[in-house]
């Protein structure tokens, strides 16, 4: 968001080629060289998380993906964590990495593993790397309805992974950190547990399924009402449902 200046790579230690989609109040594609890499700066008056990685995805053209946030640092040797994860499973379409944090929320990967539909709810895109060919494909894109900027806060991750798996890619989940996540702003779509976000996970899992969401919904319900939403199941459920 409104970056100025070209400090982003430098900041983010990133070493590769890299687009960078700046959602700012102007309209300008600008390429630049920096440590013999090939950065490209999409500055687009546009809004919206699923938007900003179409824009960049579309525009892509190298064999592996990453996909990241401005507030991610990288490893010093992630490029080499990446290929050799390709390298070790020679057949996946997308492989889930961990990333550091101060105080840990998401899941912390302990071992190679499979990802199938009953465990990928549990990883961002932020988190994973892609065969671009794999995902060009079959038509892959990141919903536009979903996420920070749009109508329901979020959820663009999950759906575009659900695509994925659904059209027959393979996706791996690894144990290896490729960065840090620095927590240094705040979140610009996340402001709690409340009925908002109860209500966009309903939407959210309507998305990724017409005819089983409720049943998401009650698993959501069950597992995360006391933890998370500090209310009974049963008055998570409904506020998903919008019952």
């Amino acid at each position: 968001m409104n970056q100025v200046d070209h400090s982003l790579p430098e900041k983010m230690r990133i070493q590769c080629d890299a687009i960078i989609g700046n959602q700012c109040d102007r309209n300008a594609i600008e390429e630049i060289i920096w440590h013999d890499h090939r950065i490209k700066y999409l500055h687009f008056a546009e809004r919206g998380v699923g938007l900003n990685r179409n824009n960049a995805l579309m525009r892509a053209d190298a064999d592996i993906c990453l996909f990241a946030d401005d507030d991610m640092v990288y490893c010093n040797d992630y490029i080499d964590i990446v290929k050799k994860a390709f390298k070790r499973h020679a057949d996946a379409d997308i492989i889930a990495f961990n990333i550091k944090e101060k105080h840990p929320t998401r899941f912390v990967i302990k071992k190679d593993e499979r990802v199938w539909f009953h465990n990928y709810l549990r990883y961002g895109t932020a988190r994973v790397a892609v065969r671009l060919k794999s995902v060009r494909e079959c038509g892959i894109s990141f919903n536009l309805c979903f996420g920070g900027g749009t109508d329901h806060c979020h959820g663009e991750d999950n759906i575009f992974l659900t695509e994925c798996l659904k059209k027959g890619l393979k996706m791996y989940a690894v144990p290896y950190y490729i960065a840090e996540l620095t927590e240094s702003r705040p979140s610009t779509w996340n402001t709690g547990y409340d009925e908002k976000y109860l209500a966009d996970q309903g939407s959210l899992y309507r998305a990724i399924s017409r005819h089983y969401w409720k049943l998401l919904c009650l698993q959501d319900a069950l597992r995360r009402s006391r933890r998370d939403y500090k209310m009974s199941w049963a008055e998570a459920f409904k506020k998903m449902i919008g019952d």
